[in-house]
């Protein structure tokens, strides 16, 4: 009897035990699952904006910087002469504006003279004509007189005289007036001159600007010799060294960005219809087996390459043999977000991951630890 007890309850405890795994087993199964994860993040490569020898090497292959940090320098030397010497023709520029401006000035002062001159010769040549006009009836009147005899001819002549004078004079007041006028179109030319080698008053003038411009180029030219770390990340793969030449825009180092992985999942296309944005994740590293990390479905890839029709040899289509009695699913990359990492699970790009999804299931719909997906699915 006690032993048909002890076979029972063993029989009862594997029974449960077995249930227990089997149930737990089919939630694996009836969920999607792959083991073609990767994790991925965003490699910033740094390039430096200005070249020349480095200097200074802040940084060793694999440590972890915050943004901000110094990776290296390149000489500075060559960068703050040229900064030197863009402000120098900063004020160089400032200088040659205000002698322009006063040229401009004095430019302007000779066309109000010539305005004034030519007034003066308009006054003088209104006030010739009314002479000449008294002095044309004085000579008419004049000649009249001296043929009936009333006036003797030596009066006759210096009236004469004094027309004639009259008329030279007028003369002489419109030659005046054409010369104000023609003196005038000068100085407007010089002013229009001065002005158009001034150019814009104040900030606005082209010549400042650019002065402005080439300052600020130098200015930036100077700070990029120091290279900074844009983001938080893991300095990976460094081969420079003190000395050797840095090339403008030429990738020198990559930085892995540590607020940016993911864990990218490529699922059998069979398998995707039922996984949706917001589904659990379950993501088993095999560099941490015994540490699942729980992720959210962030989206679905709406594409991937083909080989068959793309463009081969003598530009026809390639197309890869196939057998009509196999049907090779294709693989769609599925985005995953990891929530919560542990401290002690580093995440290094490239590493193998096996991922899970909860299907009908959306973030928050539980707080229960998550266990470790079977070896058979990792």
């Amino acid at each position: 009897m006690k032993n048909s007890s002890r076979v029972l309850l063993s029989s009862a405890v594997v029974l449960v035990a077995v249930a227990v795994v089997g149930y737990r087993y089919w939630d694996y199964v009836v969920n999607p699952w792959t083991r073609d994860g990767q994790v991925r993040a965003q490699v910033v490569q740094i390039a430096p904006r200005v070249e020349g020898p480095i200097v200074n090497l802040a940084v060793t292959d694999n440590q972890f910087v915050k943004a901000g940090d110094l990776l290296f320098e390149i000489d500075p030397r060559t960068y703050k002469a040229s900064l030197d010497q863009a402000s120098a023709k900063l004020d160089e520029t400032r200088d040659d504006l205000e002698d322009l401006a006063q040229q401009v000035n004095a430019a302007q002062a000779a066309v109000d003279q010539a305005d004034s001159q030519i007034k003066q010769a308009e006054s003088a040549v209104k006030s010739a004509e009314a002479t000449v006009v008294k002095a044309t009836a004085d000579f008419k009147r004049a000649k009249a007189l001296v043929k009936k005899g009333d006036i003797s001819k030596r009066r006759f002549d210096s009236t004469k005289a004094n027309y004639d004078v009259d008329r030279a004079n007028l003369d002489k007041a419109k030659s005046a007036l054409i010369q104000a006028q023609s003196a005038r179109l000068q100085t407007e030319a010089e002013l229009a001159r001065a002005q158009a080698e001034l150019g814009a008053e104040g900030e606005e003038n082209a010549q400042l600007r650019g002065a402005k411009a080439e300052l600020e180029t130098a200015r930036l030219d100077m700070e990029f010799t120091r290279v900074e770390a844009p983001v938080d990340g893991y300095v990976t793969n460094l081969n420079l060294r003190l000395g050797s030449t840095a090339v403008a825009n030429e990738p020198a180092l990559a930085l892995v960005d540590t607020n940016s992985f993911w864990i990218h999942g490529f699922f059998r296309e069979n398998y995707i219809a039922g996984i949706s944005e917001g589904n659990r994740a379950i993501v088993t590293l095999m560099s941490y087996p015994d540490k699942p990390l729980e992720g959210i479905v962030d989206s679905l890839g709406w594409g991937i390459s083909q080989e068959d029709g793309s463009t081969g040899e003598d530009l026809l289509p390639n197309i890869n043999p196939t057998f009509e009695w196999i049907r090779l699913a294709q693989r769609v990359p599925v985005r995953i977000h990891l929530v919560n990492v542990p401290d002690e699970v580093k995440l290094r790009v490239g590493t193998t991951a096996s991922v899970l999804v909860m299907t009908g299931t959306k973030a928050g719909d539980s707080t229960k630890s998550v266990p470790p997906a079977p070896k058979a699915l990792q």
